[in-house]
């Protein structure tokens, strides 16, 4: 038994990131994502073994790692910040791409909520972001309540604290195509029009169900400990080749910007 494509969907993926200035490095690994429609994550669930919402199974989701934190917040938490930025979704649909809990355990750099009209149109991303001090900020990408084109490119002026070897100074360009057969996340960094650090996300749909689970997890059973680790292994090589160390400031007093 497999979850409607459109309620959830699991994408095999690989991230890479690479540095574009001096200390110059790049990498890449493995991950698989979930995509799952906010209001449909019970019925993605429904007659899976190895996959649960709000409830500890091989793989997870859990509403308080997202949003407001709270179960059966995150339509609410995401209706409010496109609210203040004069946004009505008038019901429409809401999907959000993060790395699922495995055996009760995520870390989610950054999650994205793709948030559609009830006309089908593209309207928001809110794309919410994690360091590993335990902070969050989310950066809402919109053109004042008008349909947002996939492909084109989304900026936002960096104002939260993610890597020791960056300061704030920057701006983050957005290129997302539609989740669909394959996914497509590309965020580029710039400081003062120059480039400094790309980071894509590139994947193929599987479908949300009990063997896709057991065989993704299979080839990567340390996942959500790798995303971990791995920040701290390939920040460690970085300062070990001279970079820069910034100390982290304090987190913006905005939720969202």
């Amino acid at each position: 038994m497999a979850a409607d494509p459109q309620a959830g969907a699991l994408y095999d993926a690989r991230v890479m990131h690479r540095r574009r200035i001096a200390p110059f490095y790049r990498f890449v690994y493995r991950v698989f994502y979930l995509l799952l429609d906010i209001d449909r994550i019970d019925e993605a669930a429904r007659g899976l073994r190895l996959f649960s919402h709000n409830r500890f199974n091989l793989l997870s989701f859990h509403d308080r790692d997202h949003g407001a934190r709270q179960p059966g917040a995150l339509r609410t938490w995401a209706e409010h910040v496109l609210r203040d930025a004069g946004i009505d979704l008038a019901g429409g649909r809401i999907r959000l791409l993060c790395l699922p809990r495995l055996l009760g355990f995520a870390f989610n750099p950054i999650s994205l909520w793709y948030c559609e009209h009830a006309d089908g149109s593209l309207r928001a991303v809110i794309a919410e972001v994690r360091n590993t001090f335990g902070e969050r900020h989310a950066y809402l990408l919109a053109s004042a309540g008008q349909p947002l084109a996939y492909h084109a490119v989304h900026a936002a002026e960096k104002c939260f604290h993610v890597s020791p070897f960056f300061d704030l100074v920057g701006r983050y360009h957005f290129t997302l195509a539609e989740p669909g057969e394959r996914l497509r996340v590309a965020i580029h960094e710039t400081r003062e029009g120059v480039p400094i650090l790309d980071a894509t996300l590139a994947g193929e749909r599987r479908r949300l169900s009990d063997g896709h689970v057991l065989g993704l997890v299979l080839m990567m059973p340390l996942m959500t400990l790798k995303v971990v680790a791995g920040i701290h292994w390939e920040a460690l090589k970085i300062w070990l080749r001279g970079a820069r160390f910034h100390r982290k400031p304090e987190p913006p007093k905005l939720e969202v910007t």
